[in-house]
């Protein structure tokens, strides 16, 4: 089974393993929620959609901190 994005792609953007699931399903939590609310179908899984995000810089650690406040 391949990932795609690759992994090296993904630990460029965040420092450690830890902290990309935990940005990841932060992020997937949102996207689909957001979908939800909107009455959007997605046509990706929102973890696939997080891992894109995160693998184009898009969503960093930082921005999933400070929503969290």
């Amino acid at each position: 089974m391949m990932l795609k994005p690759p992994m090296n792609e993904l630990l460029a953007q965040v420092p450690s393993r830890y902290m990309l699931v935990n940005v990841v399903a932060q992020r997937a939590r949102q996207i689909a929620s957001e979908a939800d609310d909107q009455g959007i179908p997605l046509d990706d899984k929102p973890v696939s959609m997080a891992l894109r995000e995160v693998a184009d810089g898009k969503c960093t650690p930082q921005d999933e901190e400070d929503e969290a406040v």
